[in-house]
């Protein structure tokens, strides 16, 4: 079997589902290379990079966009199935193919996302299983809010848990901390955008008890107004503000952090505190969405909206001397459950069951 990717996540600014896309391939692609799995077309727009890794990219059509996605994808990847991987898929494809719906987000928390993107992932996420699309997704939570949403058994929707791994890839890059005045141990690190899910004003009274104990909030994430909506900032004299950091950034900003800091409220997997277990990062977090599935016992929870605040968790991470390195054990141990080896060899069982 040659399996055909829907490779227009190459075109996009990187997020959780892009990363999920790439890594995901590139596991694939390993998978493929030992003999353990189909060979694999990576189709692209003409705007894509001509390889990912070690793999060559097909650029196709002449188009960019949706109207790549839905106009010359399906006639690129006619005769072999066709493996979507960042919640859109072609509608033209009636049947083999496969998409991975991340969440219901656009159902279930409406207010973080433009009108006119919000519309559209309805109406294709509707249209999709009825037109014969087998639909996976990476956790338990999200399945059973698919299911309800799009008016499915739960049985038709495939699960592959996320990894974490490539978090260690590159090199720890230190010089991040410098340059955005962070002292190793003393400031908590919040990951994520700024769409209104992501809860970030839950912050806002954690970054006061920060500053108060001689600590900062350093916070990573842009936000794209073309996609998000509701979008909160927290500020204060201890907060940095990071925008966008490089992977080596990233891993140095868990390695070195006093916590991860994660209020969402709504996740369909939650990657950042999974990338920080992984570092050996103590993870504080919403007991919200997809996270107390992915987290176990291994993260301090608060609550998303409710009387445990996030400033009480940092306050007992503070207080408690024990604490930060029974999370970072506990956070090590629960990481090595999630790999991408795992996950691209679950999506490879689920294509073989339709």
């Amino acid at each position: 079997m040659t399996l055909a990717i829907n490779a227009r996540f190459l075109t996009q600014k990187v997020t959780g589902v892009q990363r999920f896309s790439g890594e995901m391939v590139q596991a694939l692609a390993a998978l493929a290379a030992s003999g353990e799995g189909p060979a694999l077309r990576l189709l692209a727009p003409p705007a894509a990079p001509g390889a990912l890794g070690a793999l060559p990219v097909e650029r196709v059509g002449r188009r960019g966009g949706q109207a790549w996605e839905q106009l010359d994808l399906p006639r690129a990847a006619a005769g072999t199935m066709l493996l979507n991987l960042g919640n859109t898929a072609p509608l033209r494809r009636r049947g083999k193919q496969a998409v991975v719906i991340h969440d219901a987000g656009v159902f279930d928390t409406p207010e973080s996302y433009s009108p006119a993107f919000r519309a559209w992932y309805r109406a294709l996420h509707l249209a999709l299983p009825r037109l014969g699309t087998r639909i996976v997704t990476v956790s338990e939570f999200s399945r059973g809010r698919l299911a309800a949403r799009l008016r499915l058994d739960p049985a038709r929707i495939g699960v592959i848990p996320e990894g974490g791994e490539h978090v260690l890839r590159d090199a720890a890059d230190p010089r991040v901390l410098s340059r955005n005045g962070l002292e190793r141990g003393r400031y908590a690190l919040a990951v994520g955008t700024r769409a209104a899910h992501k809860n970030l004003a839950a912050l806002r009274e954690a970054a006061l008890l920060l500053g108060s104990r001689g600590c900062t909030l350093a916070i990573v994430g842009a936000v794209d107004a073309n996609v998000f909506s509701g979008a909160a900032d927290v500020q204060g004299h201890a907060v940095r503000a990071l925008g966008r950091v490089t992977d080596a950034e990233l891993r140095a900003l868990y390695e070195n952090a006093l916590c991860l800091l994660f209020p969402s409220r709504y996740e369909g997997f939650g990657l950042p505190p999974l990338e920080a277990m992984w570092c050996g990062c103590p993870v504080l977090a919403a007991h919200a969405g997809a996270v107390p599935e992915i987290c176990g016992d291994a993260a301090l929870w608060f609550d998303a909206e409710g009387p445990r605040s996030p400033a009480a968790a940092i306050a007992r991470l503070l207080d408690e001397p024990d604490l930060p390195a029974r999370l970072r054990d506990a956070g090590l141990a629960r990481a090595k459950h999630y790999s991408w080896d795992a996950a691209a060899r679950r999506l490879l069982e689920l294509l073989d069951a339709r």
